[in-house]
């Protein structure tokens, strides 16, 4: 089992959440319960002594001058989940919807929300029992569908995947001997509330994307070997007098994965500087990891956020209720489109320099990278591929956050769209992995034509790892299912780490 991720008097980062995203059980510990079981209090004074506070005894959104009462209380809270529960589309991923379930718990230990603490117990149940509530990836302007369908098997309602079967939510908690809850004042609405929607997939889609940026300089050092580059655009001296620190990073990487490389060295001064997609590759590859360095702090920010409203403050002998728009998106939606721009930028460099290796008059290596072309094709039909995805990241790399709709009867007249704009961003994420995967395939055929001996170590164990699973084109064949393979590789974090200990570098 994966160590567990405690979540205590600290917030979790984007990398603990990733970390329970992708299997890790999670752990309140006695300060983070404390808080929770303290607002609770709060919330339960305000139904007893019948004060109005909004989405605690009053109707949401445009309905919240209506007060409620008595039983009407649980039924808006179940009625609630019910309501909002209107996703369409095929489901979140299990890692995705773990995500948000464990983004949800951060946002309630904050103690701001004022949830039922058996509530909580329920998710964290769900969480580490392995039920994972079958959640529509479509029809969210901010938060409000996913997080209802992500909570409705707390109550037995909806669907959830257990051992990998997709059962009723009633049989999924009852596979686990768990019984359904009853909701009581405000659950309802702190379930569907807040932003642990765009937090928790803007933290999968981060360990997605920082283990892309490395694999970027992996696969881009290969093409670099086989077009005979200018390692002196490499320069520790000369990326110094350009101190952004992304760039700095790629091109300590490019110099370590390249420093014994037989073939660059007999290769010196054959040209007096190459193209750009080949010089400038720790200008490119190092502004897209600025751009998610920024993304990540932005994004643990939020998770030290409390996204509820209202939201509760003080102690329960003096405690205030305020309304307010902290569970606005906007600086998330920002960030998830800013991280499809980011990715959208690497694929862009990769498809130009397939185009360079495939090319024979700028390669100096056979046509398309087969020694009997005419009969064969080569690698030719790869690159359209390449420029297909490339064209479409053009138009999914356009920012949703200036978009704007007007919802709940003028209530709310101003939406982030911020979690669309992070599913826009994965969409992204597969198409970089997937073009990412053709320039590794076609740059280690290009290195085909080389004595393996003359290699650099980094790129020699880089070619050795794909030919595990990939043998070289000696002839034309299916060229899909060979994607296919290599997208395992660059999705599989111990291919990367075994680079990384071959060259003894962490990337």
């Amino acid at each position: 089992m994966s160590d567990v991720v405690i979540l205590d008097s600290e917030p979790l980062g984007w990398h603990a959440l990733a970390q329970v995203a992708y299997g890790s059980p999670l752990q309140l510990g006695k300060t983070a319960n404390k808080r929770i079981h303290d607002a609770r209090q709060i919330v339960d004074l305000i139904v007893e002594r019948k004060e109005r506070a909004y989405g605690i005894n009053t109707g949401l959104g445009a309905l919240c001058n209506v007060v409620l009462a008595g039983d009407q209380l649980s039924a808006l809270s179940r009625n609630t989940l019910q309501s909002h529960a209107c996703g369409v589309g095929d489901p979140l991923s299990i890692p995705q919807t773990r995500a948000i379930l464990a983004a949800q718990l951060q946002n309630y230990a904050h103690g701001h929300a004022g949830i039922s603490p058996a509530v909580v117990d329920g998710l964290l149940a769900m969480l580490n029992l392995g039920i994972t509530p079958v959640v529509p990836a479509g029809g969210s302007v901010g938060y409000l569908t996913h997080m209802a369908h992500a909570a409705l098997p707390l109550i037995g309602l909806g669907e959830a995947w257990v051992d990998g079967e997709r059962l009723p939510g009633a049989s999924a908690l009852a596979r686990r001997g768990l019984s359904p809850l009853v909701l009581n004042a405000k659950d309802g609405l702190s379930l569907v509330n807040g932003l642990p929607c765009a937090t928790g997939l803007l933290s999968v889609a981060m360990a997605r994307a920082t283990r892309l940026a490395k694999w970027a300089d992996i696969i881009a050092a290969m093409s670099f070997e086989a077009l005979k580059g200018q390692i002196t655009a490499f320069d520790e001296e000369a990326l110094r007098a350009k101190p952004h620190p992304g760039a700095q990073q790629v091109g300590k990487n490019l110099r370590a994965l390249l420093s014994d490389s037989a073939i660059l060295a007999v290769s010196r001064g054959i040209r007096t500087q190459d193209a750009l997609s080949i010089r400038s590759i720790p200008q490119i590859h190092g502004s897209t990891r600025d751009q998610l360095t920024h993304i990540g702090d932005q994004l643990n920010i939020e998770l030290a956020s409390s996204n509820d409203n209202p939201q509760v403050f003080g102690t329960p002998e003096d405690y205030r209720v305020i309304s307010q728009a902290n569970p606005h998106g906007q600086s998330m939606a920002m960030a998830a489109d800013l991280l499809a721009i980011a990715l959208a930028e690497l694929a862009g460099v990769a498809e130009r320099r397939v185009d360079r290796l495939v090319n024979p008059l700028v390669s100096g290596l056979p046509p398309f990278l087969v020694e009997s072309s005419g009969v064969n094709s080569g690698l030719m039909i790869i690159q359209y591929v390449a420029v297909s995805l490339v064209a479409e990241n053009k138009v999914l790399a356009h920012p949703m956050v200036v978009d704007n709709f007007v919802t709940s009867a003028l209530q709310e007249d101003h939406l982030s769209l911020a979690t669309p704009s992070v599913l826009k961003a994965f969409k992204v994420l597969d198409n970089v992995e997937t073009v990412l995967a053709i320039e590794y395939l076609v740059a280690a055929q290009a290195l085909h034509f080389y004595n393996a001996r003359d290699l650099a170590q980094g790129t020699r164990t880089a070619l050795t790892l794909l030919r595990e699973h990939v043998p070289p084109y000696i002839e034309d064949r299916i060229v899909s299912t060979d994607i296919t393979t290599v997208l395992g590789l660059l999705r599989d974090p111990g291919t990367l780490a075994r680079i990384e200990t071959g060259i003894g570098l962490t990337l």
